[in-house]
């Protein structure tokens, strides 16, 4: 999801998805307006300061929310890439899915956990303290988001938290993960349909924009719950499969110690169409990349005395995968990275050859479940 980097929290990166200005403003007009006729002797811009500091400290709760996945998953060694707010709430996004059935379980209902206390908390103080005027008021809406934030994300469908606790349930009685994620996927379709009925009976029949955001949370629900069922079924193919099993056949490698004129002489005689090659030493181990396009700065009456390693460029670390690896590591290397391929070497740093998003596309639909005739 892409989003404005705002900082570090607890060495987490932390991003604001530019659809959260808009929630922003909103809520800050609407509270502001409710405070001003609540309370007639707040003047001038206050209800307004005050409708913002409360759409803040409403979104700090949603912050606290996905902190509270994030501090669990760290707990458990999983590497929380980011944490991003934007329309409808906040994302953590975690490297990977813990490792049991009881881990995930203790991921999924840790943001809940945290919204409910946060709810009881205020509740609590409201109580304890008798305080009246504006802080009440805020102090009751913040419990109530808190408390339907809560209650809200326990719906049993993906992508919501509930989801995931349903998908940890499957997983743990029928020990396949997958089909944890298949049925939470379905359940959270329907209660995306179901929001989008209320949102949209109202409009057609009355003309009544009052569930309006009913609508929007249903598409919401339905578009995400969707994109988990398509991965579930991704990684379902994948499964058994490595690094290995989908490496290029004669990947494009040359040695440091040739020259650009045998390099070129290689090219045009295998009729290769690469534009990058891998370079390796005489041991084979991976020491850097050839971009075609280099050898424009070498004049051409220079190539026989020039060596590959003289204009290579090192291979950046991350674009790099080892080759026992399972190959749904590598999809999501290539997606975090945005790259399109992945030099794959064995535990030893020798090089293995190439790996092409495109030949892992061409691998899963290879994999697709056949349909027999009747």
């Amino acid at each position: 999801m892409n989003g404005i980097r705002v900082g570090s929290l607890f060495g987490i990166p932390f991003y604001i998805n530019p659809t959260w200005f808009l929630v922003l403003g909103l809520v800050t007009w609407s509270y502001g307006e409710g405070l001003a006729a609540q309370f007639p002797y707040l003047l001038g811009a206050s209800p307004f300061l005050l409708g913002l500091l409360t759409a803040l400290l409403l979104f700090s709760s949603v912050l606290a929310h996905e902190l509270g996945h994030s501090f669990v998953a760290i707990k458990q060694g999983i590497k929380v890439n980011s944490i991003t707010l934007f329309i409808f709430g906040g994302l953590a996004s975690l490297e990977k899915e813990s490792d049991t059935p009881g881990a995930a379980f203790w991921v999924a209902i840790a943001g809940p956990a945290v919204s409910l206390l946060i709810a009881g908390i205020l509740t609590a103080f409201g109580f304890a303290t008798h305080i009246t005027g504006p802080v009440a008021a805020i102090t009751a809406v913040l419990a109530g988001i808190n408390l339907s934030l809560g209650l809200f994300n326990l719906i049993p469908g993906l992508p919501l938290d509930g989801g995931n606790i349903l998908k940890v349930i499957v997983w743990k009685v029928t020990g396949n993960q997958y089909q944890g994620v298949k049925i939470a996927s379905i359940v959270g379709q329907g209660f995306g349909w179901v929001a989008i009925a209320s949102g949209l009976i109202p409009l057609v029949l009355y003309g009544s924009f009052d569930n309006i955001w009913n609508l929007l949370i249903g598409s919401f629900l339905l578009q995400n719950a969707g994109k988990s069922a398509q991965f579930a079924r991704v990684q379902e193919r994948l499964t058994g499969l490595t690094v290995a099993d989908a490496v290029t056949p004669n990947s494009p490698m040359i040695r440091e110690d040739v020259t650009l004129r045998e390099f070129v002489d290689h090219r045009t005689l295998t009729g290769s169409n690469w534009q990058k090659f891998l370079v390796t030493n005489d041991s084979g181990h991976l020491v850097g990349e050839l971009a075609l396009d280099a050898l424009k700065d070498v004049r051409s009456d220079r190539w026989a005395h020039t060596l590959v390693s003289e204009i290579m460029h090192s291979v950046e670390p991350s674009t790099i995968i080892i080759s026992d690896r399972p190959l749904l590591q590598a999809i999501e290397q290539l997606e975090s990275k945005h790259v399109t391929t992945l030099s794959v070497t064995d535990t030893d740093g020798l090089l293995v050859g190439l790996l092409e998003k495109a030949a892992v596309i061409n691998l899963l639909h290879n994999r697709q479940p056949q349909v027999n005739p009747a």
